[in-house]
């Protein structure tokens, strides 16, 4: 691709976390940007923090929020498909409904983003699909097994998609980060420290034992790793799924 600051971009679950620094990442290197998630209020704040990032709230899970976007807004150059969830639960404990809504955020939710953009894509003849998937996508956790099985189907979309579009300037990877410092994580360490009674120190420890170099991921780790798969240096990296895990993967 050409100079970011010629571009535009869609980051879905905007509001918060990864997404927001994606978001600001791109903005700052030259990017008119279109956040979305399904709340207002962290939105606002997002956009607040750089002129050239926009909001418009949406739900991923419903392919028509994501297409009235895209009309709304005009075709993107780069979309990141960020929105995700995660809940934890042992797998006798599972119901039907916890392995769907798992799957709905997890990887509908990056197939409608998708499906939404790939059209204006091959009207300007080039653009980067992305998914922020995680190491959940390329080995299995314990009690979180819809998670884990929604973001295996994103590894599949992506590395099938691809090479779909590889005859095109269109590229589609999928980034697998480990434990990121982010609001997500917190809900993970109070669940933890709720059901074993772990301190907060004692359930990041053991979280930031699968990292070899014992640390969490942080945000800026993975925005970074995307303008990169945004630039023309990245021109021949397609159907990849990256982990970002200190060695876990």
């Amino acid at each position: 691709m050409n100079d970011l600051q010629s571009k535009t971009a869609l980051v879905t679950g905007g509001g918060s976390g990864v997404g927001a620094c994606i978001a600001i990442a791109l903005a700052r290197a030259g990017v008119k940007v279109t956040i979305i998630g399904r709340s207002q209020a962290p939105l606002k704040s997002v956009s607040s923090q750089h002129e050239g990032i926009n909001w418009v709230v949406a739900d991923v899970t419903k392919i028509e929020s994501i297409d009235a976007v895209v009309e709304a807004t005009g075709d993107f150059d780069i979309v990141v498909a960020n929105a995700g969830d995660a809940t934890s639960k042992p797998f006798s404990a599972m119901q039907a409904s916890d392995l769907q809504s798992m799957i709905d955020i997890n990887l509908i939710g990056v197939f409608n983003t998708w499906k939404a953009t790939l059209a204006g894509m091959k009207q300007k003849g080039a653009g980067r699909l992305l998914a922020i998937a995680s190491t959940a996508g390329l080995k299995g956790y314990p009690y979180v097994s819809g998670y884990c099985a929604a973001k295996h189907g994103v590894i599949g979309l992506t590395r099938s998609l691809s090479l779909e579009l590889a005859k095109t300037n269109i590229t589609v990877n999928a980034i697998c980060p480990s434990f990121v410092e982010t609001p997500m994580l917190e809900r993970s360490l109070e669940n933890i420290t709720k059901l074993t009674g772990r301190t907060r120190e004692q359930a990041a420890n053991a979280l930031k034992a699968g990292n070899p170099q014992g640390r969490f991921i942080q945000p800026d780790e993975i925005a970074q790793t995307v303008l990169w798969l945004c630039s023309e240096q990245s021109e021949s990296m397609n159907g990849q799924a990256i982990s970002i895990s200190g060695g876990e993967i």
